[in-house]
């Protein structure tokens, strides 16, 4: 069976499984540009949120955003998937320099591990707080050397949200679903994003 077939057949099966369970999917895709292929990244999107790629997400420079209720453009409870080029030598590598960012602008902020196991890549995450009474959850994952990107959630909170564990607890569940697809071409039917 040829790749795409494959990998198109793991769409379908994924698809199915979710709406099985009542889980509703969110998808972003890119092109393939130079030495990175087409890509293809999906999460699962908590009950009650809603999922935007191409209105608020392309407003505000990032590839996708869920957030529950109305769009209000404050970065408050909203998660934010990042997919860039990688340029740095590894996962751990993109942590320090975020975290160095975050400690120049914030020096008084502190910072801790964010726990979380997603099973389709490698993933890290990183807990900011604040000396704004912000939070920030950041999670760096890497597909693959193969894929020529890097990937990243964050979310805001207030540091005394009375949601703050639930709402960590949903980061966290769409962290560790989130997956990497390859896309082998545009002729092959792979989906593309789905809004």
């Amino acid at each position: 069976m040829k790749r795409w077939c494959w990998g198109l057949l793991l769409l379908l099966v994924m698809s199915a499984a979710q709406a099985a369970s009542g889980e509703k999917a969110a998808s972003v895709s890119g092109p393939a540009d130079r030495d990175i292929p087409a890509w293809t990244v999906r999460t699962d999107v908590p009950d009650g949120w809603t999922q935007d790629c191409c209105m608020y997400a392309k407003a505000i420079g990032v590839n996708l955003v869920l957030y529950k209720g109305e769009w209000t453009g404050e970065p408050d409870r909203v998660m934010v998937l990042n997919v860039w080029p990688s340029k740095l030598s590894s996962l751990e590598a993109e942590m320090q320099e975020d975290r160095h960012h975050y400690l120049d602008r914030d020096a008084k902020g502190k910072v801790s591990d964010f726990v979380l196991d997603n099973k389709g890549m490698p993933c890290r995450g990183v807990l900011y707080e604040g000396a704004d009474r912000k939070d920030d959850a950041v999670v760096f994952c890497d597909p693959g050397l193969a894929t020529g990107i890097r990937l990243s959630w964050s979310m805001t909170l207030a540091h005394d949200d009375a949601q703050k564990q639930e709402l960590l607890a949903l980061f966290r569940h769409v962290s560790e679903q989130t997956r990497y697809l390859k896309q082998e071409s545009a002729k092959s039917g792979v989906a593309k994003a789905q809004h």
